[in-house]
């Protein structure tokens, strides 16, 4: 299993626990870790990858509305935006140094 794939399991699982319970600087840990598992994006998924950030960060409101669970769902949906997020990012990154690069 590749460095990638286990930072996008360890970020994936750390979404659902900082979901429930208050977990310090998780937010930057899972930035990080999308910036990590964005690294290894090829470049037929950028579109994917990056429109997915965009969705998932839009949508994620959607289940507030659900009785007892939709805060939680919520939270869940956030945080798995936030490390598409880093990962569209870091596309975008090496997209820009791609064009620029001697």
């Amino acid at each position: 299993m590749s460095v990638q794939k286990i930072a996008f399991l360890v970020a994936l699982l750390l979404a659902i626990v900082a979901a429930f319970a208050t977990i310090p600087y998780a937010a930057l840990i899972l930035a990080v870790l999308g910036l990590i598992g964005g690294l290894t994006v090829v470049a037929e998924e950028h579109v994917r990858v990056i429109v997915s950030a965009l969705a998932l960060k839009y949508l994620a409101e959607t289940f507030g509305a659900i009785p007892q669970v939709g805060g939680y769902v919520t939270s869940i949906i956030g945080n798995v935006a936030l490390i598409a997020a880093g990962a569209a990012l870091m596309i975008i990154f090496r997209n820009i140094y791609g064009r620029v690069k001697p």
